[in-house]
């Protein structure tokens, strides 16, 4: 039998991509920082000159997954990071938006065979994302954590 596993020891070598929601910046920009640290702190070259790093900001959540579709057509990498924060209001519209992004990112994640960390908040009220984007945990940190484990794996895998 063989035992394969994502490492966290060194990252340096993975290409890796994010997609950002810019709706609800006050806490995707948290998630951001929290992320890039964890992918910093693990060897990867998070500075504007980067080789190894892309960022791409989109209007919305319902964005992400034309964005990650186009990424990943422009060029290789071994994982991306989609990044939002939708926040319950009073109409349904929360719903639409976070069923058709994670239905959309899933969809281009298993047609393009590389794995794409769904990084979406989905919460019902704004005091619910603050707590998580860094008031008292940024979940920034554990995606950047699931790229480096999936991007290490999937290059074990090929």
């Amino acid at each position: 039998m063989i035992n394969y596993e994502g490492s966290f020891t060194d990252a340096s070598s993975l290409k890796v991509g994010i997609v950002i929601a810019r709706f609800n910046d006050l806490i995707t920009t948290k998630i951001l920082s929290g992320c890039l640290d964890c992918l910093k702190r693990h060897g990867i070259d998070v500075s504007e000159n980067s080789k190894n790093l892309d960022i791409v900001w989109v209007p919305g959540s319902f964005e992400l997954p034309i964005a990650a579709k186009a990424l990943l057509n422009k060029s290789r990498y071994d994982v991306l990071i989609a990044l939002g924060a939708v926040i319950r209001g009073e109409t349904t519209h929360y719903d639409v938006v976070i069923s058709e992004a994670s239905k959309g990112i899933s969809n281009v994640a298993n047609k393009s065979e590389i794995p794409i960390i769904f990084g979406v908040l989905t919460t019902d009220n704004m005091q619910q994302a603050l707590e998580r984007a860094g008031i008292k945990n940024n979940l920034g940190w554990n995606y950047g954590l699931q790229a480096i484990e999936m991007g290490n794996l999937m290059k074990k895998l090929k």
